[in-house]
């Protein structure tokens, strides 16, 4: 090889290490691109846990005699209780159950107005249900999870949750929510999904926080509270791997217990 050449060919090498590089980046992100489409699709179509319709949704909590409290649920299958079976499993049941033996030993008229699949945008509708007939005392919100694993934009769901919770509060009904659990900690979404999931539902709880203070309500920051644990025992989530079993319930309704005992403290002064 003559001098030229060897000029030539090394004076051509960073363009084509250029190209090289670019093309594997392109063809990673297309890889990639790939493998999040097919994690998606596979969770989209996995076997989910359905409501059950012996559940009741309304049901009366602790000795007769005891103070009141009318305690309503607002959000997605959280709300309801997907995932078990039983009335007293379910995080409206282990609540109630939580505050009728508790030293303010209260009488709980436990209802909900959640619906499995809700996103922000459906609060308006069970807000209107939630304030017929007699006003609750405490109102109790799960939702996010359905936002952040659409990747919804985190400033526009908390619009409509903020907006629930003004309501709420206008009608002198004290409000605690329960921000976007850690979606990073569920099984049934693979990595590298799970993490992306989990970025997202983690943007939804910190503007969801601003929102609910914005608009007078109270926050538990479930991801915070309870993540740690959902990531450590896989029997916190019931067989689909995605909501919790009655044992997260039971996480969940311990780390909102001093929020919604404390809002049940409120209302009882009025």
């Amino acid at each position: 090889m003559n001098e030229r050449s060897g000029r030539d060919v090394t004076a051509g090498l960073p363009g084509r290490l250029g190209r090289a590089a670019a093309l594997s980046l392109l063809a990673g992100t297309v890889g990639g691109a790939a493998v999040l489409a097919g994690e998606a699709f596979a969770a989209r179509h996995r076997r989910y846990a359905q409501p059950e319709l012996g559940l009741a949704l309304r049901a009366t909590i602790g000795r007769a005699g005891a103070p009141p409290l009318r305690l309503v649920l607002l959000g997605d299958s959280s709300a309801l209780g997907v995932g078990v079976e039983r009335l007293e499993d379910t995080i409206g049941g282990q609540l109630a159950h939580l505050l009728a033996e508790g030293s303010a030993g209260r009488r709980v008229h436990l209802s909900s107005v959640g619906v499995s699949g809700s996103r922000s945008t459906d609060l308006a509708t069970q807000v209107a249900r939630a304030l017929l007939g007699e006003r609750p005392d405490v109102a109790l919100i799960l939702i996010g999870a359905n936002d952040a694993t659409a990747l919804r934009r985190p400033a526009d769901a908390a619009a409509y949750l903020g907006a629930a919770v003004h309501r709420l509060r206008e009608a002198r009904v004290e409000v605690v929510v329960g921000t976007c659990p850690d979606l990073g900690a569920v099984r049934a979404i693979a990595p590298p999904l799970r993490q992306v999931v989990g970025w997202s539902g983690r943007r939804m709880a910190r503007a969801q926080t601003t929102a609910v203070l914005d608009a007078g309500g109270t926050v538990v920051d479930l991801a915070t509270e309870t993540g740690p644990v959902f990531r450590a025992d896989a029997g916190t989530f019931c067989h689909d791997g995605f909501h919790p079993s009655a044992d997260g319930y039971r996480v969940w309704a311990h780390a909102l217990l001093p929020a919604v005992a404390a809002a049940a403290a409120i209302a009882s002064r009025r």
